[in-house]
């Protein structure tokens, strides 16, 4: 079932939200990912995995950094996914929410990066937990951090966007470990779509030797 924050950006803002998109600093957005990854070894990164790819920004950076790894989305809005596939190589893709995908093989890296903020707080474990499962090794999560959870008001509407400590949630709740966690200051990264981000960097302990 499609909740009100889907049918938001289904109907009402996605044509917008692609525009705001197309607009990024290609070296800065690929020093961004640099500085999210630098904790691990990135030949171990063979395929990755955006969660919200829109129309592909973050895949572009990281042809960049990690150019042989495969490239995979899911898109919830048909215009950005439609955008998406057409512009890069992209290997797997769903449209349609995180927490319905699937897929039929997993990936070294799944990500979200300013996504999550904008999941109904009911399905939010359920979107992680589908990250969780379709990594094979590393989940990163990069968005707005609050400690506590707040709902600000975006583009006019209300309890479109939440604010909360989202690496402490995906902790608490899935067997994993920290390597890293970071900000990503919006007076340096905001020419390449990174408006003051936090970061953290989980690998599955199911993976760690």
């Amino acid at each position: 079932m499609t909740n009100s924050q889907e049918s938001f950006w289904t109907d009402q803002i996605e044509s917008s939200y692609a525009l705001d998109n197309s607009k990024f600093d290609m070296n800065l957005g690929c020093k961004a990912w640099r500085v999210m990854l630098e904790s691990i070894n990135l030949n171990s990164i063979n395929g990755f995995l955006d969660c919200g790819s829109n129309i592909g920004r973050n895949v572009g950076f990281l042809n960049c950094v990690i150019p042989e790894a495969s490239s995979n989305i899911i898109e919830l809005a048909p215009k950005p996914f439609s955008l998406c596939t057409s512009s890069y190589k992209i290997d797997n893709s769903y449209l349609g929410a995180i927490k319905n995908a699937t897929f039929d093989t997993r990936f070294d890296l799944v990500f979200s990066c300013g996504v999550l903020i904008h999941v109904n707080p009911d399905d939010l474990l359920a979107s992680m937990e589908r990250m969780y499962s379709l990594s094979s090794r590393y989940i990163l999560i990069a968005e707005y951090f609050n400690r506590t959870p707040i709902s600000i008001d975006y583009r006019g509407s209300t309890e479109k966007l939440f604010k909360l400590d989202f690496g402490k949630l995906f902790l608490e709740n899935f067997d994993c470990v920290t390597l890293d966690y970071g900000f990503l200051w919006g007076v340096e990264y905001e020419p390449a779509g990174f408006d003051d981000v936090t970061f953290w960097l989980f690998e599955k302990a199911s993976t760690l030797s």
